[in-house]
């Protein structure tokens, strides 16, 4: 049957993904690991795979290679599928493996990280390491091990990227890696160490927690893995001078991107003139919320992380009980909680490598969300000092992320258990950011209104942002401006968002072009359902299937694939992609 076919192709893809996909600080697209025996996978995973154990990211000249010939044998077997014949539901799952061989190709044959981003070596030679830091359960023998592996591994991998960036790197993004890498001074006046430092401190600090036998070897490889982050920012400092300035993949790529990953039919400049929009209507209704809130106090920040996470605790229940007495989202006996944790000694040093929280996989659905959050402040990032004022901020969108993957990691369907593209993910936060503003969550908290109104002004600016860094009419400076001009968003915040989404084109408009696409699959199910529609009933199948584009979620739910029909009649929807700006 050509339902099983897809299937098969899928597990195998999905298998070769997890020795393929590269590291990323995002927390999203993160793959579960194995090496662990006490997790048991809680749903049938159908030899869905996990990271191996010990896995070491590879990207040397031959490995890229055999990754397009192996790519090149999936999408093969890929386009020699019959689709005439499918249900809607296994023509779905047939693009799901189309968009993911496309991203592979975006990765290999456009981005080409490993040869122009800096960033990207910090993100392969750390992210081992960081990936064994953020789970929340005690360090096991099996974990203890991997831990010094992926520290032992460091240097090589960094002698790799030097090697790989050598001619090829865009000094952008060399700059960028730079400042992250070096010690400074935080607004408070106060000392950050460099890079190296900040290994082994945490390093020093995981010491206590490992098994006794493992602590000698875990202090050497962090000695040696720090060594090599100085020499690696060192080269950097020395070869920035003559690398190349060009960061952008140009238009027509950005395009092809658009069409064949995250399937979104607008063209860029649609995309612009909606998010500037949208930016205008935030920017009012958060003046207007301000005003609403000029005459209250705002509310003093927890006295330690400690007693925000009692808070957070406390406000995550409530907000559960508030979806179901308001009939907008199940709250199933199986799904666990998103919690917030004072973050850990040895994880605070890492904490700028990758988004610092747990969001599980299929293989620990039995195990609570975490995100870690440091001691309250005035001093502290954008993100934190809201979330510090009012953890219901954070709970409607980093906490949706739990619930939603939590949901789809459990999925009778494998192949819709892992992410595609931003958009659906991303998308369905935001939505709800709104959803739950508009449903009177935050009618008691004045100030809070105003902060989400603030959250979506900046979600508007990043498709800006996004569109500009991809198709070159922004530097990574003008898009960092852009944030700390617009939504006061602090210069290291908006430095590292920025870089990130410079690198990783498409990631900063997927909350807002996702929220748009999601806001009206919901319209087309309230027009076509009438009075039978049911906010609890869409949100739940819309959830469950959050990692789906939606152009593909609105086929299925809704019968309505005039996004489908417009990307299919795009010439670049299934052609070879574009040769890149930078190329040129």
């Amino acid at each position: 049957m050509t339902s099983d076919v897809i299937q098969k192709l899928g597990l195998e893809l999905w298998a070769w993904r997890a020795l393929q996909q590269p590291h990323s600080g995002d927390d999203i697209p993160r793959l579960p690991r194995s090496g662990e025996p006490q997790r048991v996978a809680v749903v049938n995973t159908d030899s869905l795979q996990p990271r191996p154990e010990g896995f070491r990211p590879e990207f040397s000249a031959a490995a890229v290679e055999r990754y397009r010939i192996d790519r090149d044998g999936f999408a093969q077997r890929w386009v020699k599928i019959d689709t005439d014949s499918l249900s809607v539901p296994d023509t779905v799952d047939h693009r799901l493996l189309g968009s993911l061989l496309a991203r592979v190709t975006w990765e290999l044959d456009v981005l080409r990280s490993w040869e122009r981003d800096a960033l990207f070596w910090v993100d392969q030679a750390l992210g081992s390491y960081m990936d064994l830091l953020l789970d929340p359960s005690e360090f096991s023998e099996e974990r203890a091990s991997g831990v010094i592996r992926a520290l032992e591994n460091v240097p090589g991998l960094f002698e790799e990227g030097r090697s790989a960036l050598e001619g090829t790197a865009a000094a952008p993004f060399a700059q960028s890696v730079i400042e992250q890498l070096s010690a400074g001074v935080d607004i408070r006046g106060g000392r950050f160490p460099d890079i190296g430092e900040r290994v082994e401190m945490s390093a020093g600090a995981l010491e206590n927690h490992l098994p006794e036998s493992f602590r000698a070897s875990l202090v050497l490889a962090a000695e040696e893995a720090g060594r090599a982050a100085e020499q690696f920012r060192a080269w950097l400092e020395a070869s920035v001078g003559s690398m190349k300035s060009e960061t952008s993949v140009g238009r027509d790529s950005f395009v092809w991107f658009l069409r064949n990953v995250a399937l979104m039919a607008e063209e860029p400049e649609e995309l612009v003139a909606g998010a500037r929009q949208e930016y205008c209507r935030s920017l009012v209704w958060e003046r207007l919320a301000t005003h609403r809130a000029a005459s209250v106090p705002l509310p003093p920040l927890p006295a330690s992380a400690e007693e925000q996470c009692e808070i957070e605790a406390r406000d995550e229940m409530s907000i559960r009980q508030f979806y179901l007495d308001n009939s907008l989202l199940s709250q199933p006996d199986h799904l666990g909680h998103y919690l917030n944790a004072p973050i850990p000694d040895y994880l605070a040093p890492m904490g700028f490598l990758a988004v610092t929280n747990d969001l599980t996989d299929e293989y620990r659905l039995d195990q609570n969300g975490v995100s870690y959050v440091p001691d309250p402040g005035l001093d502290l990032g954008y993100f934190h000092l809201a979330n510090a004022r009012d953890p219901r901020a954070g709970i409607i969108h980093e906490g949706v992320h739990y619930q939603q993957l939590a949901l789809s990691y459990g999925h009778q369907n494998p192949l819709r258990r892992r992410f595609y593209d931003s958009g659906s993910n991303e998308g369905i936060a935001h939505y709800n950011e709104e959803l739950m503003l508009q449903a009177g969550l935050f009618d008691d908290a004045p100030h809070t209104r105003t902060v989400i109104w603030n959250f979506m002004r900046l979600r508007a600016l990043r498709v800006e942002a996004d569109v500009g860094l991809a198709t070159g009419e922004l530097s990574l400076e003008d898009a960092a401006g852009l944030f700390v001009e617009k939504v006061c968003l602090d210069r290291a915040t908006a430095l590292m968002e920025s870089s990130f989404y410079a690198g990783h084109p498409g990631v900063a408009l997927s909350y807002q072009v996702g929220k748009h696409q999601l806001t009206r699959l919901v319209a087309d199910a309230i027009e076509a359902r009438g009075d039978t529609f049911d906010f609890n009933e869409v949100h739940d199948a819309i959830w469950c299937d959050g990692n789906i584009p939606f152009a593909l979620l609105t086929w299925e739910l809704n019968g309505q694939r005039q996004d489908l029909d417009r990307i299919d009649a795009d010439p670049l929807t299934g052609a070879p992609p574009p040769t890149p700006a930078y190329d040129r």
